[in-house]
């Protein structure tokens, strides 16, 4: 029987962009024409902002046993296209709101050689630390009660594995809104791989990326790899 849950409200304002970053949407990147409505920028801004809230309550809609398939698919998607993975720094994210939840393949990596990493907020709009990860890492609930190592020296992931609320064919994600892990992958000297995770049926067709939106690598569903070309 499905399982078909209430979403929850999620204060997407604790993510999502401010109103002063509307000047730094580009027509050209969006795709209008060069000399487009002054209310333009406004009505993508918010259109990303219903998108997310409307996408996050479709995902909560999938069941319970829907949704650890789909997660342990994934997974073996995710084992494809990493190889050594005995040598690996993989930072990966503490499932919330009904994202795919990849826990048991952290453990499984780990065990098999990997160091597993998660993300820690420890400034608003600032980049992202990652501190290392395993079962016995004591977490404390941080912004958005998203469950982070407490202690720990910061390292850098050579592969990221990012959650998504939505995507396009070009590798775009959007996320929360809150730009943290754009604000991350713009500060490392040297990019990590980056690899979006999220569900088939979240797939848009543009998500009217703005120029500070940072492109995946490779985006991954249970239905599909997709990786970036040289067009993305």
């Amino acid at each position: 029987m499905s399982d078909k849950r209430k979403a929850p409200d999620v204060d997407l304002e604790c993510f999502s962009s401010s109103p002063c970053m509307m000047h730094e949407l580009d027509a050209e990147t969006l795709g209008f024409k060069s000399n487009p409505d002054e209310q333009t920028p406004i009505d993508v801004a918010c259109w990303r902002k219903a998108e997310r809230a409307r996408l996050v309550a479709e995902r909560m809609k999938i069941s319970t046993h829907d949704r650890t398939r789909i997660a342990s698919e994934i997974a073996e998607k995710l084992d494809a296209i990493l190889d050594k993975v005995e040598e690996r720094l993989i930072g990966v994210y503490w499932p919330m709101h009904g994202e795919p939840d990849l826990r048991p393949w952290m453990e499984r990596v780990r065990t098999g050689g990997a160091v597993c990493a998660l993300p820690v907020v420890v400034e608003r709009k600032a980049p992202l630390v990652f501190r290392t990860w395993h079962p016995d890492t004591p977490l404390e609930k941080g912004i958005a009660g998203i469950p982070a190592p407490t202690h720990g020296d910061p390292v850098i992931p050579d592969v990221l594995v990012i959650p998504m609320i939505g995507f396009d064919r070009k590798c775009h994600r959007l996320g929360y809104g809150g730009g943290y892990y754009d604000r991350t992958l713009a500060s490392l000297a040297n990019r990590p791989r980056v690899i979006g995770i999220g569900y088939s049926q979240t797939t848009l067709h543009t998500i009217h990326p703005q120029p500070h939106d940072i492109l995946m690598d490779v985006v991954i569903t249970e239905c599909e790899t997709t990786f970036r070309t040289i067009t993305c």
